[in-house]
């Protein structure tokens, strides 16, 4: 990854700029994005690692972390997610698994992906990471990192897609956050419409 990416997802400098430079750090805060505003989540990898008393996240110190004490660590006020408990758990899993595959190496997820599928495959297998949160960071890494394999923007559906505001992929400061929101609460609007109109 280029070391001097713009990350803007967690609107506080320091959060973002360990997002732009830490590939676990970027994966973190896309596992704790959900059920909390975008900003709050990505910033939850440079909460973790300063209570950590570190300037990064390790992967192997995580996965090795006492399991209480670590959930405790999230718990601390302020909390890094509305479920700091079982948020703690994910985290570990996520670092043991990237102990296991990957030597904790969160890179080397994407680094020889040959292909957008190929990579949206091994995102899947994260744990944590679901169909739609793969196909979100896929795009993150296309869109920001630099990260293209061949066939990339098809593999990760329509957050792949240029021009659109989407989701995290999409956010580079204030104002694209604003119609990401908008987006998503589109979606929302639209889902309860069409589950009302069934539901009749």
């Amino acid at each position: 990854m280029d070391k001097d990416i713009t990350i803007r997802l967690a609107q506080q400098p320091e959060a973002d700029k360990l997002l732009g430079r830490s590939p676990l750090a970027a994966l973190v805060g896309m596992l704790l994005d959900q059920q909390v505003p975008m900003e709050w989540a990505f910033s939850g990898p440079y909460t973790i690692a300063q209570r950590l008393g570190s300037d990064d996240l390790d992967a192997h110190a995580v996965a090795a972390y006492d399991p209480e004490a670590f959930a405790a660590l999230l718990s601390a006020k302020p909390a890094v997610h509305r479920y700091p408990g079982s948020m703690a758990k994910r985290i570990q899993q996520l670092c043991a698994y990237l102990v296991e595959h990957y030597d904790g190496d969160a890179a080397a997820v994407w680094a020889d992906a040959a292909t957008g599928g190929e990579l949206l495959k091994r995102l899947k297998e994260l744990p944590g990471f679901g169909e739609q949160k793969a196909q979100i960071f896929l795009a993150l890494l296309g869109k920001r990192f630099g990260v293209r394999p061949q066939g990339w923007r098809e593999a990760a559906g329509g957050y792949g897609q240029a021009n659109v505001y989407r989701s995290a992929a999409d956010i580079t400061g204030p104002e694209s956050l604003a119609k990401v929101r908008a987006h998503k609460q589109e979606m929302k609007a639209a889902a309860k419409a069409a589950k009302a109109a069934g539901g009749s």
